[in-house]
């Protein structure tokens, strides 16, 4: 079923303009308190943001919308969305919501939401929710001594610095280790510093003064090369990018050389497989993890569990299937005996704790497989107009191009569930090969779309 205000990690658009807007998220507020108000005790949302500067509308109008519907408003201001998922369950809420577009810019913000156990929401959950936000607000508004109250919870930051410290070895520490951190000027500038330099590492700083508009600027997971310029300069051990809500984490090594989500899920697979942590006997990935990682884990007696793109959907295969361990190329990692979403700095100590424990350097210890050749181009499209991939010419394109590509590589082609774009991901043995390929199926796409 085709939706109208979700996407594939909550909502999102660009600030001031629907379904970004107060208005909307007005109602976003309502819809969500109406639907999780079950039974007669108090009813609690915990409410968090990013440092983008639309934070401040977004996070009223919601406000607004939750009072409205009876609950209880518990703010916590900026902090990682993980950070938001476990206060969620920690104070007994009923539901968390996290005002933030991830890695986007400051111009776009997004409203994640979930369950009083910590994950997001599920398909069926935000389809609900979509019919509510629609329906009559007069049904959804409470009597007047039924309503909701506000009140900030200052000690929320503390409560998750010590949480994710608490997901590092006790045995270990950091000390000797020198770490670059870019905190991408979002919701950890003030968290993942402390919590390093608190477990004994030298910490260098980068990414650490938010004013509302630079977040993701230039810096964080997205753009991670000024963490390797960084890391080569300062002659760091190690670095770690977080993009703007800390959800995700992209490291680089000792060498100013990337380590994506990939590496780092098939080196703590094996690390955790040799010291009996791992659970399910193998890991949970999307389609866009790198061929070659699949192979080098099936060679270390592990399978790669696949599912579509979105955190979610591997938390939810996660519990399905037993495991322990997924994520996506991206970086949102997630390691359930500790969190329910995908976590940056509990990524990241997991990390730092296999360095440790194996003396190795980050070049040797997160860097297991060598990565296939894998070209992804992305193609403007509106979601209004028809859509492009049911076109015939594009059809017979993408078959004959994965026919060729048979027991050599493959092809992934999606809509973006948070930017009105076309990803075309081609990978295979020759580069130059597939980056025709790629070239040539989004030159189809656009042709088709041009033509609706």
């Amino acid at each position: 079923m085709a939706r109208k205000y979700f996407g594939t990690d909550g909502i999102r658009g660009r600030a001031n303009s629907s379904p970004m807007d107060a208005e909307t998220a007005l109602k976003v507020g309502m819809a969500a308190g109406h639907y999780f108000t079950r039974g007669t005790h108090r009813h609690k949302v915990v409410i968090g943001k990013d440092t983008r500067l639309p934070g401040y509308l977004i996070e009223n109008a919601l406000t607004a919308g939750f009072i409205a519907a009876g609950m209880d408003v518990l703010l916590v201001g900026p902090l990682p969305t993980p950070a938001v998922a476990m206060i969620t369950r920690s104070m007994r809420a009923d539901i968390g919501v996290m005002i933030s577009a991830s890695h986007n810019t400051y111009e776009d913000n997004g409203i994640k939401l979930f369950n009083p156990n910590g994950t997001k929401l599920s398909d069926e959950v935000e389809i609900a929710i979509e019919k509510l936000i629609d329906a009559n607000p007069a049904k959804l508004r409470v009597s007047p001594e039924n309503l909701g109250r506000a009140k900030r919870i200052d000690d929320a930051a503390g409560r998750y610095v010590e949480y994710v410290k608490f997901t590092f070895p006790k045995r270990q520490s950091l000390d000797g280790l020198k770490v670059v951190v870019d905190c991408a000027n979002g919701a950890s500038y003030n968290l993942a510093p402390t919590i390093f330099w608190e477990l004994g590492a030298e910490v260098v700083s980068i990414g650490v003064d938010p004013n509302g508009f630079n977040i993701n600027k230039g810096c964080g997971s997205t753009y991670p090369s000024l963490l390797c310029e960084t890391v080569k300069r300062e002659k760091a051990d190690i670095g770690i990018a977080l993009d703007g809500d800390a959800d995700r984490v992209i490291a680089c090594d000792e060498n100013g050389e990337i380590i994506d989500g990939d590496q780092i899920m098939a080196s703590i697979a094996t690390y955790w497989k040799n010291n009996g942590k791992l659970q399910g006997g193998g890991i949970v990935a999307t389609q866009m993890s790198n061929l070659a990682m699949e192979k080098y884990l099936n060679e270390q007696g592990l399978h790669v569990e696949r599912v579509q793109v979105g955190d979610r959907y591997v938390v939810a295969k996660m519990r399905e299937k037993g495991y322990n361990l997924g994520g996506e190329q991206s970086g949102h990692i997630i390691f359930s005996d500790f969190t329910t979403t995908g976590d940056g700095l509990v990524a990241a100590l997991q990390m730092m704790a296999f360095i440790v424990e194996e003396k190795k350097k980050a070049s040797k210890a997160l860097r297991v497989f060598k990565p296939m050749p894998q070209i992804l181009t992305n193609v403007k499209f509106s979601n209004n107009s028809t859509d492009p991939l049911k076109n015939k010419n594009v059809k017979s394109i993408i078959s004959s191009y994965e026919k060729s590509l048979a027991g050599k590589g493959r092809i992934f082609i999606r809509k973006s569930g948070t930017e009105p774009l076309i990803r075309v991901m081609v990978e295979g043995e020759d580069k130059n090969k597939i980056t025709k390929i790629s070239q040539e199926i989004a030159l189809e796409i656009k042709k088709a779309a041009k033509n609706k």
